[in-house]
C-alpha cells in the first residue's frame, strides 16, 4: 500500500509539471500551441508518459485552464475573504488581481487574457470553461460593488456592473501594454486606474448604467 500511494504522489506532481508548462505556453502561443509533444519537450518526459495523462488534446486544454482557474483561486480569488464585504473587498480583490499578473512568471502574461483571445470566436467546451470563469470573476467584481453600493460605501448614481467592467478593463490594457508594448508601467498604470475608478464611485461620479443612458437619448 505505501508503495502505491507513492506512485500516485509521484503521478501528481508529473501533473502539475505538465500543467504548469501547459499555463506557460499558452500564456505567449496560445492553447493551440499546447499538444502532447511540445509539452514533452518542455517537461524532459517522453511523450507517451504526458500522453497517460491526458487522453486527447483537448483534454489537455480543458485541464490547463482548469488549473490556471486554480491558480486564480488561490492568489487572487481566497485572500480577500478577510476583507470585509463592499468596498473594503473590492479593493482588496483588485489589489491581489493586479499584484498576481504584474508579478506573475508565464512568458506571455495572463493566462486567461490570451486564452479569451484565442478562443472567443471558437464555439466549443474550451471557449465556454474560458468564459465560464471570466464572467465568474466579472460577476464576483460587481456583486462586491452593488453590496458597497448598499452600504452606502458609493455614490447613488454608480452602476456596479458597469463599475466592475471598467475596473476589468483596467487589468486587460496593463496586460496588453505590457506584453505588446513593453510598457514597464502598465501595471503602475492600472493601479492609478483603479485608485481613480473608486475614488469617482466614492465621490459619486456619473457611472450611469447603459440601460439608463439608452432611455436617455
Amino acid at each position: 500500500m505505501p508503495h502505491e500511494s507513492q506512485q500516485d504522489s509521484h503521478g501528481q506532481r508529473q501533473r502539475r509539471r505538465i500543467l504548469e508548462a501547459a499555463r506557460d505556453v499558452c500564456s505567449a502561443e496560445g492553447l493551440g500551441g499546447v499538444s502532447i509533444a511540445r509539452l514533452a519537450g518542455e517537461v524532459g518526459m517522453s511523450k507517451s508518459g504526458v500522453a497517460a495523462h491526458f487522453p486527447s488534446k483537448e483534454a489537455l486544454q480543458l485541464a490547463t485552464v482548469e488549473s490556471a482557474a486554480e491558480g486564480y483561486e488561490r492568489h487572487v480569488i481566497r485572500p480577500p475573504h478577510d476583507a470585509e464585504p463592499g468596498l473594503e473587498r473590492l479593493v482588496a480583490m483588485m489589489e491581489a488581481w493586479v499584484g498576481y499578473i504584474d508579478e506573475i512568471g508565464y512568458r506571455g502574461g495572463c493566462f486567461f487574457a490570451a486564452a479569451a483571445n484565442e478562443f472567443g470566436s471558437q464555439p466549443g467546451p474550451v471557449r465556454d470553461l474560458v468564459a465560464r470563469y471570466t464572467r465568474s470573476w466579472m460577476d464576483a467584481l460587481a456583486r462586491e460593488a452593488r453590496t458597497a453600493g448598499r452600504q452606502g460605501e458609493l455614490g447613488g448614481q454608480v452602476d456596479p456592473q458597469q463599475l466592475a467592467f471598467q475596473l476589468h478593463a483596467c487589468v486587460q490594457e496593463a496586460n496588453l501594454c505590457r506584453q505588446l508594448l513593453d510598457d514597464a508601467d502598465a501595471f503602475g498604470r492600472a493601479r492609478l486606474a483603479i485608485r481613480d475608478l473608486i475614488a469617482a464611485a466614492r465621490a459619486a461620479s456619473p457611472l450611469r448604467s447603459t440601460s439608463s443612458q439608452g432611455d436617455s437619448e
